[in-house]
């Protein structure tokens, strides 16, 4: 009988301190024995976004305690690990270096295997920690420093259809609600005051809506809300930009993904199952979940999301990762470095910057 693999997981690429133990199960998932999260947001919040400096430092002040309860509400000695998994990028230099020293070094001093993971392969992966999927499937990657479709062909083997060239999703919304003046972070209270919002209030720009593929461009969108928020004068105007904002979001996710999904049955055609993943902090976004399952079902394809606790960074998707590429014989090289950018597909293009043409 196959050894059930148990993985501690350890995640800072930007402002959340995580450890996670995650044991694999016979059927192919995941059970999370611990998902330890310590967030940043108030020491963030005054400056309206995260601060480097300010990030690293705190993940340096907690990393130990954050490891050392994870293994503890895990009821996991480091000896009962078999491998040790740590984000690598892309991400913040200064945060990541934080959780991946103590990662190799853990390793080390264990000698337990050790795995450098991608983050955003953290997020492809991670719906698999609860549901069965086979690949390949559809990925929708929506974070506040990611936004992408993919088609997700095996662990550690991606194809990128799409992206954005400017601002994420999950950075249009923070640079909105900061806008609107909104608190930190911004997409949670993008949500919470579109409900109390009309969403037709504001026809707002859809940029290369009927070109560029599935890539995406929210630059112009966000111009746009500032432009229409200097000509607010009431709490109800507000929810109304912020309803329409969130809305013109949508449309232009449902568009782009009928793209994707096209895309994908081209490139699958001998496949009769479709999942279609949607992950990242922006998954969480209930107006968005229900907006692409809605798209799912009259298309034929299977939504599947990851639980909100799964959506955000953490570091349960890192050690599920690890023991998938462990499974795969995808070991890390020692020594390895941490790195700013790290896309899933080496060769896709890269979009953003002045002067690209679409």
């Amino acid at each position: 009988m196959k050894k059930k693999l148990t993985f501690l997981g350890i995640e800072t690429s930007c402002d959340e301190t995580a450890a996670s133990v995650v044991q694999e199960n016979p059927d192919g998932t995941a059970k999370v024995l611990s998902n330890v999260i310590s967030s940043q947001i108030k020491e963030h919040e005054k400056f309206g976004g995260v601060v480097p400096e300010i990030a690293a430092r705190s993940h340096a002040e907690n990393i130990d305690f954050i490891v050392g309860k994870a293994l503890n509400d895990g009821k996991k000695d480091l000896k009962d690990i078999d491998g040790i998994a740590a984000t690598a990028g892309p991400g913040l230099i200064v945060c990541l270096n934080v959780g991946y020293n103590l990662a190799k070094s853990l390793a080390a001093f264990s000698k337990k295997p050790f795995l450098s993971i991608n983050h955003l392969e953290g997020h492809a992966l991670s719906p698999g920690i609860e549901n069965k999927i086979s690949f390949p499937y559809l990925v929708l990657l929506v974070s506040g420093g990611h936004s992408q479709y993919l088609i997700a062909k095996d662990v550690n083997d991606y194809k990128q259809i799409g992206t954005t060239i400017d601002d994420a999703v999950g950075e249009a919304f923070d640079k909105t609600a900061k806008i609107l003046g909104l608190a930190y972070p911004g997409g949670p209270e993008i949500e919470r005051i579109a409900k109390l919002g009309d969403k037709y209030t504001y026809d707002l720009p859809e940029p290369i809506i009927n070109r560029a593929g599935c890539n995406l461009s929210l630059a112009g969108l966000k111009t746009a809300v500032l432009r229409k928020s200097k000509e607010i004068s009431s709490s109800k105007e507000k929810y109304n930009l912020a309803a329409s904002f969130q809305e013109t979001i949508n449309k232009i996710l449902l568009k782009k993904t009928r793209v994707a999904m096209k895309e994908f049955r081209e490139e699958t055609q001998n496949i009769s199952q479709r999942p279609f993943v949607i992950v990242g902090g922006v998954a969480a976004n209930n107006s968005i979940r229900k907006n692409l399952k809605d798209l799912s079902k009259k298309t034929n394809f299977k939504p599947v999301f990851p639980s909100k606790e799964f959506c955000g960074d953490n570091a349960a998707m890192i050690a599920w990762a690890g023991i998938q590429r462990y499974n795969k014989k995808l070991f890390s090289k020692i020594p390895d470095n941490v790195k700013s950018r790290w896309p899933l597909d080496l060769d896709a293009p890269f979009l953003k910057g002045p002067g690209l043409k679409l």
